[in-house]
């Protein structure tokens, strides 16, 4: 039970964090303006502290296709985050005898596709930095160049994020040893160890 509980939090944990990236506007910034994959913020040079912020509401709003793409990568990444987040969290409030096959199933298959989806969104979202929208606020920006604009706090943490999904992945991945050699059996009639020769199949 404990350390379902802990695995259902580091989940959770993640879950919101990878959410966290996605809404922010702080991927790619300037001294006036940052976007992300589903925001963006303008605000005068000398008040930071008044944004006027923007939503790309679907996917026809987002200005590329490349951020496009990756758009819908990293929320199919986040969606399966959140899916193993909630089996994890159940798996950790059902009584034990309710669920026997607890700690095996499709989690570790299901959390290794969002980290390799969150990946592959990570990657493409430097593309659009060719973007018309991205070279209006970047200056020369070009695929994989920011140009003017700084790497912000949400795009780092959007690595983090995938980062961490493989890292998770890694340490709950179950270790099978082996041991190849002679059989031991205990016959508990004359409480001796009886070793039996190992037959090529």
């Amino acid at each position: 039970m404990m350390v379902s509980s802990v695995w259902a939090a580091l989940e959770l944990s993640l879950t919101c964090i990878s959410a966290l990236s996605l809404i922010s506007p702080a991927w790619f910034q300037t001294a006036t303006f940052s976007f992300g994959v589903l925001t963006y913020c303008s605000w005068p040079q000398s008040d930071r502290w008044n944004q006027s912020c923007r939503t790309f509401r679907s996917l026809d709003d987002i200005p590329d296709l490349a951020w496009k793409v990756s758009a819908a990568f990293l929320l199919g990444g986040w969606l399966l985050l959140a899916f193993n987040a909630i089996f994890f969290l159940s798996w950790a409030l059902v009584p034990k005898g309710l669920c026997p096959g607890r700690g095996s199933g499709k989690m570790p298959s299901m959390q290794a596709a969002a980290a390799t989806t969150s990946i592959v969104g990570l990657l493409f979202f430097p593309i659009s930095l060719a973007s018309p929208f991205a070279k209006e606020a970047c200056g020369a920006s070009s695929v994989y160049r920011r140009g003017q604009c700084q790497l912000g706090w949400g795009y780092v943490t959007a690595i983090l994020s995938a980062v961490l999904a493989s890292v998770l992945l890694i340490i709950r991945r179950p270790r099978v040893t082996k041991v190849q050699g002679p059989t031991v059996l205990f016959s508990s009639d004359t409480e001796k160890i009886i070793l039996v020769p190992e037959m090529s199949k």
